[in-house]
């Protein structure tokens, strides 16, 4: 299986199918309400103080999903503009000025143009990973309040945000800086606390978003931010608002894998390792465990996708983020039970030779 986003295994950990089970009897499976009203529980209280520990900020709000923590965040940021102009439509002036690189996940484009449509941002596309094009788009923009938007891991590519360059950017223009972690978050980092961590970063990033349906194994996602951020998501994020609170056995499976990605960092030795030996297999350069293998047009990715190297390993085939773009390829990520010994992947193989080609 190279299709999976189990990036840690934990989807069939005994202590986290203990923890699930034992909520479930105890609580049943259903969401109570939303988390405004009654859906809270010391279930959901406990798991948002682990992610806050783990991503070394003061307070933690969960989301239905990682998508809805996206929109959420970035609808909360533009509102600002209104509260500055007391309920009147802004200027172009007082709008809030969002950078966003140009592959970003969709739940972040998304939750910009919906904060555009309500006329509170204006958008600022910087070209991938192109940190000069940042700093210019930056030095040029007139506006007073400015906050950049960046997948820290980018899903479809596997390469990593630049964040060193980014922390100091963030120094030279005083930016809101907002990540998206979620193929980061437990996989990344001493600590499992993410990119941010890996390249020593935390106290450069004021809000992260993470989800719990990766690494995790489980289903929602979170926003690390200060109590203050919070509060004002909790106000203003009408993703989070008006939406039911995580069922009480999925809050206790999630936090159950919190504790076990924590106690058992081998897991991500292991993700390490088998990037090692991908790379080594294939000639394939790895710098992360999601691997993209550019095959080309819509035809020969189908045509590969049906060829006998993916019936021996799932591997699934990905269509392009934007319509302009017309390459298709294949996105193949590991996890510590991904064994390349397993069912003919062998160094010289004809398996190996094939995957070779197509990545040419």
């Amino acid at each position: 299986m190279f299709a999976s986003n189990y990036f840690l295994g934990l989807s069939r950990h005994p202590a986290i199918a203990k923890a699930t089970a034992k909520a479930a009897a105890e609580h049943g499976t259903g969401p109570r309400r939303s988390p405004l009203i009654c859906g809270y529980t010391n279930y959901h209280i406990a798991l948002e103080s682990s992610l806050a520990k783990l991503k070394k900020k003061e307070a933690c709000l969960l989301c239905p999903t990682g998508f809805s923590a996206n929109l959420a965040v970035l609808l909360a940021i533009g509102s600002l503009a209104s509260l500055f102009c007391a309920g009147k439509k802004p200027t172009k002036e007082e709008k809030i000025a969002i950078f966003s690189d140009s592959l970003n996940h969709a739940s972040i484009i998304d939750g910009i143009k919906l904060a555009q449509q309500y006329g509170w941002v204006e958008c600022f596309v910087y070209d991938h990973c192109d940190m000069s094009h940042l700093d210019q788009l930056l030095t040029n923009c007139t506006m007073k309040r400015k906050v950049v938007v960046t997948d820290s891991l980018f899903s479809m590519d596997g390469d990593f945000a630049p964040m060193v360059e980014l922390a100091e950017l963030r120094k030279k223009h005083g930016f809101l800086f907002v990540i998206d972690e979620a193929h980061g978050s437990f996989v990344w980092g001493k600590n499992g606390g993410g990119v941010a961590e890996e390249f020593n970063c935390e106290d450069d990033v004021d809000l992260c978003v993470g989800t719990l349906s990766k690494a995790a194994a489980s289903i929602g996602g979170f926003i690390a931010c200060s109590k203050n951020w919070k509060q004002f998501i909790q106000s203003r994020g009408r993703s989070f608002i008006f939406s039911a609170a995580a069922p009480v056995p999925l809050a206790a499976a999630s936090y159950a894998s919190v504790v076990v990605a924590r106690k058992e960092p081998w897991r991500r030795m292991e993700v390490r390792k088998r990037m090692q030996e991908f790379q080594a297999l294939t000639g394939i350069p790895i710098t992360s465990q999601i691997l993209s293998i550019i095959i080309g047009s819509p035809e020969k990715t189908i045509k590969a996708s049906q060829s006998g190297i993916v019936r021996i390993w799932y591997i699934c085939r990905a269509n392009p983020l934007t319509p302009s773009s017309s390459s298709q390829h294949w996105k193949v990520t590991s996890g510590p039970f991904c064994s390349t010994h397993n069912r003919g992947l062998k160094k010289g193989g004809k398996n190996t030779i094939r995957l070779r080609r197509l990545s040419s």
